[in-house]
């Protein structure tokens, strides 16, 4: 929607009110509604501001001690939220309503380097200026519930009750009991720019998947979190819950984010090599860069204490650096050819903020290429229980640690955001080694 649109549209009382948000580091949208008009007025043109401690809370809010972007010794001020007039759009499950992103600055205009969408800039700044730019896209699963969020949180999220008695994975009879919820998604998120590809069952009881049209990083990660929010929005008015948790049961997979990335130059795919009808020079440096790499960016890939559980064996998530055209017990699985030639991120969760993962997959991307590195042969068999691989983090303090002490990490994304990713990764660590689980109480209540 161009502003010119959006002026029509008030002026005709289609749209009276827009929402000015940009994500947070857990990937939520934050921000204000306005009305349309001061909008147009203001906003659009001057932006909006928003404390800055919205950087430094945790997922209840709580602000956090320890961050030199904002803290109480400097009295959380605020920063500035400048619209990015390319992401505005209507939103059609919100009538009357429409959306617009915004970069976190300062007063001066520069980016706060802390903000997912600066992290991801910074990177792709780095790309640009050797030539290339990226086409990606990101596949989300998450679990439908036939229970209201309110309902699910009454319960202490206990007997949660998937919208599936079984296994989905490619059925076209029991999604299609989810099809009025499912349907809606699709097509509202057409209209609000977000086009998807497909959707489909997954692999557990209630699970679903669903896949985006690629597109340049920026535009693609705007896309997936207002998906996110989204999808949230639309299975409460239809009465139910999702969960984009990287594992919300130990007897169900988890959800992964497969990131999907190739590299172009002049309108050419860079990462193919028309003549040999094989993966590009280019190409095996940058996947070279991606396994040396990935694990001391897990961090990026991996953010939350639940994100972890989702790494065992057999359990369709990675747990090994390989790579393998056709393997999905590898990290990086390589899919289709010429111009749809592109490497499959296996990594992410649901959970991850994809500017971040992104960012991450560049950055060891681009080490690769500077390095000289190279990939070495496809991976065959089963790589969970191969020994002799690299694996990735077995926990959110081990990959805080790995990324603390990556000169790569420091170099590529700097030392202010690598310390303030790290900050909260251990701060969220602290915060689970203090609380008792219902596992212990249900271990230790009696027998301890």
């Amino acid at each position: 929607m161009k502003l010119e649109s959006l002026a029509e549209a008030v002026r005709d009382g289609r749209i009276d009110t827009v929402m000015v948000g940009f994500p947070d580091p857990f990937g939520r949208l934050v921000g204000k509604r306005f009305r349309a008009g001061f909008f147009l007025d203001s906003v659009a043109s001057h932006g909006t501001h928003g404390c800055n401690y919205l950087l430094t809370v945790n997922l209840d809010m709580d602000p956090l001690d320890g961050f030199k972007v904002a803290n109480w010794d400097a009295g959380f001020g605020d920063f500035l939220m400048r619209p990015d007039l390319s992401t505005l759009r209507e939103i059609p499950w919100h009538p009357g309503t429409a959306l617009v992103l915004c970069d976190y600055v300062r007063e001066d205009g520069s980016l706060v380097a802390e903000a997912p969408r600066s992290i991801l800039r910074r990177q792709l700044d780095r790309l640009h200026a050797a030539g290339w730019h990226c086409e990606c896209a990101s596949e989300l699963e998450f679990y439908l519930f036939n229970q209201t969020y309110h309902e699910a949180f009454a319960s202490g999220y206990r007997d949660l009750r998937p919208s599936s008695d079984y296994r989905i994975d490619y059925h076209l009879m029991q999604p299609g009991r989810d099809e009025p919820l499912m349907r809606a998604i699709r097509n509202q998120m057409a209209a609000a720019r977000v086009p998807v590809e497909s959707s489909k069952g997954e692999w557990s009881r209630g699970q679903h998947e669903i896949n985006f049209t690629h597109d340049q990083p920026l535009p693609m990660c705007d896309m997936h979190v207002l998906f996110k929010q989204g999808v949230r929005e639309l299975a409460a008015q239809h009465g139910k819950a999702v969960s984009f948790m990287a594992k919300y049961a130990p007897s169900e997979a988890g959800n992964s984010c497969h990131l999907h990335l190739s590299l172009w130059k002049d309108g050419r795919p860079a990462f193919w090599d028309e003549s040999t009808g094989a993966g590009s020079p280019l190409f095996r440096s940058f996947l070279g860069g991606l396994l040396r790499h990935a694990p001391e960016f897990c961090l990026l890939f991996a953010p939350t204490i639940n994100s972890y559980k989702r790494y065992q064996s057999g359990s369709w998530a990675p747990t090994r650096m390989a790579w393998s055209t056709d393997n999905r017990t590898c990290g990086f699985r390589i899919v289709g050819h010429g111009k749809s030639f592109r490497v499959e991120n296996r990594m992410p969760g649901a959970d991850a903020n994809v500017y971040h993962a992104f960012a991450a997959m560049l950055a060891a991307g681009m080490a690769g290429v500077e390095e000289g590195l190279d990939c070495g042969s496809p991976y065959h068999g089963n790589a969970y229980i191969d020994p002799a691989l690299a694996r990735l983090p077995s926990s959110l303090a081990e990959a805080a640690s790995l990324l603390d002490g990556s000169a790569l990490a420091r170099r590529s994304l700097g030392d202010g955001v690598v310390d303030f990713l790290v900050r909260h990764a251990r701060l969220e660590c602290e915060t689970f080694g203090s609380a008792v689980t219902d596992w212990e109480k249900a271990r230790y209540f009696e027998q301890a």
